[in-house]
């Protein structure tokens, strides 16, 4: 089990909560919350040791311009792919901006 933190800059707080998918073989839950303006925080649980470089890289690509909302997300990973991976954090931050 590995235990991952990482932090961006972020715009305005979220305006609401979001949760999307299951914490199931192959997949990953995303819970999303507000935090305070500016910083987005992000918790990740995944059963897959050595995970760490593929998901910063996938959190790189969302996160580095710092225009996404100032946001506490939690992720609890099942061993998900890389193609779950993105399709899982695309619908949250769809549903977060709906």
């Amino acid at each position: 089990m590995e235990k991952l933190h990482l932090e961006y800059p972020a715009a305005a707080p979220a305006t609401r909560r979001v949760l999307v998918g299951v914490v199931a073989s192959g997949d990953l839950e995303v819970l999303i919350t507000p935090a305070d303006a500016g910083r987005c925080h992000i918790v990740i649980h995944s059963s897959a040791d050595g995970s760490a470089t593929r998901w910063r890289a996938q959190l790189d690509r969302l996160f580095a311009d710092g225009k996404a909302a100032a946001m506490r997300m939690e992720i609890n990973d099942f061993a998900a792919t890389p193609g779950v991976i993105s399709l899982r954090l695309a619908q949250a931050l769809e549903e977060l901006s709906a």
